[in-house]
């Protein structure tokens, strides 16, 4: 069976062994074509992850070696490389452009993005499987998105977009995990998500409900202050009102506050 991962560095997988995918263009194309996630894409937008706004003279030929190149290489990995389950190609040529037929099973994005939605549809009746599915989603990380390759506005975009949603996957995580009563277990990630370079009051909301379910109210204050300060320093500017009306829920020692309450009561 070949896989091809994208959460992290690109990489293609036949079973146990990997396929080496040689030259920054090479990789580029697979990119592109991964990071449309089963859809065609067009001869246009390939050129452009190639070559940016300068292609070869002769372009039309380029394109083709490559694509041609890149599929040889992964035929070769296996025989089901560029098959679909029926027989169909894999690797496909369009009139006006290239698909790469791709499923859940093949591409780790699609798997992560199929596990968050079916966690967060779950989240409010199965709290629990919701936090599982989330971990297991998450746990497809390797690195950052595409690996940083050398690529076009196609891959960029693309990666940018599994960034956000890996971040989207953290908050939700977390918050199913302050409901059913794991504040103390997620302190130290969050801790560590917060001290990243990273500005992102959602988790310092977390972190501050966390450790004040655990007892650390203090901590949670001084954890507020230090992200104030980190909003001044390098944005200038104040926190939102949703993570004041923490502190404040803090201090005032807020029901909603209480384990295994509602604490996005806050957010409303």
């Amino acid at each position: 069976m070949t896989r091809f991962a994208v959460l992290g560095p690109l990489e293609c997988w036949s079973g146990p062994q990997q396929v080496e995918i040689r030259g920054s263009l090479q990789r580029s194309l697979l990119g592109a074509l991964l990071a449309a996630e089963a859809k065609p894409v067009s001869v246009r937008a390939l050129v452009t992850e190639l070559w940016g706004d300068a292609p070869p003279a002769q372009w039309e030929n380029a394109l083709h070696a490559h694509v041609s190149r890149l599929r040889r290489r992964i035929t070769g990995c296996s025989d089901r490389a560029t098959t679909e389950p029926g027989g169909s190609p894999r690797l496909i040529g369009l009139a006006t452009g290239y698909r790469l037929v791709v499923t859940e099973t093949d591409l780790d994005s699609l798997s992560f993005t199929r596990q968050v939605a079916r966690a967060r549809a779950i989240a409010a009746i199965a709290p629990s499987e919701a936090a599982e599915l989330l971990r297991s989603a998450l746990s497809l990380w390797r690195g950052t998105a595409f690996g940083m390759i050398t690529g076009g506005p196609m891959a960029r975009a693309a990666a940018h977009h599994l960034e956000a949603a890996r971040t989207v996957a953290l908050e939700v995580l977390f918050d199913v995990e302050l409901r059913i009563g794991r504040h103390a277990d997620i302190i130290p990630a969050l801790r560590e998500l917060v001290e990243s370079p990273q500005l992102n009051e959602r988790f310092c909301e977390q972190l501050m409900v966390a450790l004040y379910r655990s007892g650390r109210q203090a901590e949670a204050l001084a954890t507020y202050r230090a992200m104030r300060h980190r909003l001044d320093e390098e944005l200038g500017v104040l926190p939102t009102q949703t993570l004041r009306d923490h502190e404040r829920a803090i201090l005032n020692h807020h029901p909603a506050l209480h384990t295994r309450a509602n604490h996005m009561a806050l957010r409303e």
